[in-house]
Formats: C-alpha cells, structure tokens, sequence
C-alpha cells in the first residue's frame, strides 16, 4: 500500500509503480483523491505517469517541465521537436498556452469539451516549454474522470500514447507498460479504456477528432470519435468559417 492506494505487480519487470484505480471510470472518490495527489506530486518533480483516457492509455508529464517531457520522448523513443498534445482541465487554460483563442475556438469547447476533441491554435511564443517554434499546440479537455481530475490539479499535462513511436495506441495498463522502456515512473491501472461509449455521439475505440484553428479557414485535419458534420454544425459554414475536408493522420498529430 502507498499513497496512491494498492500497489500492483508491474508484469513488465521495469521501476513503474502499478496503482489499481478500479475499472474504468468507476474510480472512487477517495481513491481518487489519493491518486490525483501522487500522481500530480509526480509529473511536478519531473516525473512520467502512465494515465487512462477516453480511448487510449498516454504518458504524460508536466507540460513545462523540460526533465519531464524529456523523459516523455525518451520513453517514447520520440525525436526532439515533435508537438506533444496537451490536455487541460478547463476551456480557461487555454488562454495560457495559445496565442489567440477565437470564438469559433470558444465554441467548440462549449459543445464538445470535455471530450474527444482536439483544437490546434497558435501556441504561445512567450512560454518557457518543450515545444518546436512555429508549431501550433493540440489541445483538449478529457472526459475521463481521473485524468481530468489530475490536470485540474496540476495544470497543462504533456501527452502522447503510452507506447513507442509507430506502435498501437495501448488499452489496457499491461499493454502500455509492455511496449515502453524505463523512465515511467507510475501508471493508473482502470482496466480496458476503448471499449464503451463515453457517449451516444462518439465512437469509443478512435482517436480524437483533430480541428485546425491556427489558420483559416478551419480544417478537421483528422476525422475521429467526433464526426466532421457535427463540427460543421458548431462552426457554421454558412457564416463564413468553412470547414475543409478530413485527412489523413500522421505521426505529427495526437492521438488520443
């Protein structure tokens, strides 16, 4: 027993403590309490947690810890200079890591936030981050009650995939922590993620529905749980904020 609760057996043989949190979302609120605490004391320190969302397990890290997200791309085997998404606990962070936040922006995070939608807007140039000048920032507010608990306590978290670069997005704790190297130093362990609608609109086993903001006209640069004609229907094209076409996702995107 630690302070996050019950320790578990890391099958994966590295330093990763295991913390049972319950199955997924159906943590309970003292346990959460407990592991929101270590978990956030965690990724301040510099840190690496393995955390549950929607569809996917992700590392994730204080996103303006350099050890931090360092360590993140190590795990991940992840070049320097790739954006790493981040995941907020409210649509009033945004203003803190983007440039600009349009209306349009403000609009879709009053419909689909928290969920499974990604906005890229103009990242801020003044903030002290790991991340690639010029690049927008992918930012989005998860559903899952844990992890949203966790970024409401910390701030900003730093994530990607719990795996190497190239491989599956993981489901289960056993699946992350067998595809990474050292350097995570705990995981959240709800059980299967993926497996269940979050919601009667969304399809649980894709990846996050991705909108460009930083540039105009809007852009669904990758169609996921979130349908295009849903956006569409937030943005209005009839006002003059057209949506392009989906394409295809490429390792630069999020994806959870």
């Amino acid at each position: 027993m630690n302070a996050a609760g019950n320790a578990g057996v890391n099958p994966a043989g590295n330093d990763a403590t295991i913390w049972d949190c319950g199955r997924s979302p159906a943590t309970s609120d003292a346990s959460r309490e407990k592991v929101v605490a270590q978990a956030v004391s965690i990724m301040r320190g510099g840190g690496v947690v393995v955390l549950p969302t929607e569809n996917c397990y992700v590392l994730a890290a204080d996103a303006f810890s350099l050890k931090g997200t360092g360590l993140l791309r190590r795990a991940k085997v992840q070049a320097t200079g790739t954006p790493l998404g981040l995941l907020v606990g409210s649509p009033n962070t945004v203003a803190g890591v983007a440039a600009r936040v349009p209306e349009r922006a403000r609009e879709l995070m009053d419909a689909f936030w928290p969920g499974m939608l990604t906005i890229l807007l103009p990242a801020q140039p003044t903030l002290a981050w790991d991340h690639p000048e010029g690049a927008p920032v992918a930012v989005r507010m998860p559903l899952h009650p844990l992890t949203l608990a966790i970024c409401t306590a910390l701030g900003p978290m730093a994530t990607s995939a719990a795996t190497i670069v190239g491989g599956q997005a993981p489901v289960t704790a056993e699946e992350a922590l067998a595809s990474l190297v050292d350097d995570v130093d705990a995981v959240c362990d709800v059980g299967p993620v993926g497996d269940a609608a979050w919601s009667e609109h969304e399809q649980p086993e894709l990846a996050s529905t991705v909108v460009d903001l930083a540039t105009y006209p809007a852009a669904v640069v990758r169609e996921g749980a979130i349908a295009t004609d849903r956006v569409e229907a937030v943005l209005r094209p009839e006002r003059g904020d057209t949506v392009a076409q989906a394409g295809q996702p490429n390792d630069d995107q999020p994806t959870d």
